[in-house]
């Protein structure tokens, strides 16, 4: 039988052991999440909202004319096809303003937070 001092330091540390939240790694925190734009009668969806820096924006042309997602601040150009998608990365914080170049008067603006 083992003294009762060790006894109650292997009872400690396998509590603290049990109690102690388990780290994970970042990727596994930090995964991207995926938000989607649709293009259709000539006008931008809803932005989404809850974008962080990391983050997928998939664009989706469901209408019968090419268009562009085109960021101000350069940061997107997406050119699509009628029928077309394509994805792009979020790489910046703050708001972006995006336009389509084929048709101006389609615009969208969305915020974008840190990771």
């Amino acid at each position: 039988m083992a003294p009762l001092g060790v006894a109650f330091r292997t009872s400690a540390l396998t509590a603290a052991m049990l109690l102690t939240p388990l780290a994970l790694p970042s990727s596994a925190a930090a995964k991207p999440t995926v938000h989607t734009v649709v293009m259709d009668k000539m006008v931008f969806a809803k932005a989404p909202t809850g974008v962080r820096v990391g983050d997928v924006i998939v664009w989706v042309n469901k209408d019968i004319f090419q268009h562009t997602a085109t960021a101000r601040d350069r940061s997107f150009d997406v050119d699509l096809a009628p029928g077309k998608s394509a994805r792009t990365v979020v790489r910046k914080t703050g708001l972006v303003n995006y336009y389509c170049r084929y048709h101006p008067g389609m615009t969208g603006r969305m915020v974008v937070a840190a990771k």
